[in-house]
């Protein structure tokens, strides 16, 4: 058994802990780490948001590597600053979402669409296999996308965008 799984299963649950207790940080880079009280340590753990799209940085979940609930946190601004910047960090990159300006071109085969799109971030090519599924209407014109590898990309109101690339939407929605 692992020193961390070891260390996991004997630790006391952590939710009854406010969260100025907790301290993320990163280490090695790119790995994010939980301290408590400077009692208890998770060599991994993992931030998830239960509503990103419409309650961001609310509602929010410490897992550790294993997928075991550490905590739970209301709000972002119940962290101590460090700590909140940290999460602010990793929920950015766990969140990512690129807003389409521009569709250029959408191809369906089989079920599955090819889509090319000017985007905040660049021009971007991604495939969704099931439209039904990775469409998700957020409002009557706003659109969030999830590809196949669960990137998301946003059309904020489908009104604003050309023409165009309105007709090619229009075309596979």
């Amino acid at each position: 058994m692992s020193e961390d799984a070891e260390q996991t299963q004997t630790l006391p649950t952590i939710s009854s802990h406010t969260p100025s207790a907790l301290t993320l940080f990163y280490d090695p880079p790119g790995t994010l780490r939980l301290t408590v009280d400077d009692s208890h340590s998770y060599a991994t753990v993992k931030l998830f948001q239960a509503a990103p799209l419409s309650s961001p940085g609310r509602y929010l979940s410490l897992l550790s590597g294993k997928g075991e609930e550490i905590a739970t946190i209301a709000t972002l601004e119940d962290l101590p600053s460090a700590s909140r910047e940290v999460a602010q960090a990793d929920l950015q990159r766990r969140y990512l979402t690129a807003t389409v300006g521009a569709i250029a071109n959408i191809k369906t085969e089989f079920g599955i669409t090819y889509w090319h799109v000017s985007t905040n971030r660049g021009d971007r090519d991604f495939v969704i296999q099931n439209l039904s599924e990775s469409c998700v209407w957020l409002s009557d014109r706003h659109i969030l996308l999830i590809d196949v590898d669960g990137n998301r990309f946003e059309i904020p109101d489908r009104e604003t965008l050309d023409i165009d690339s309105r007709k090619r939407l229009d075309a596979v929605l």
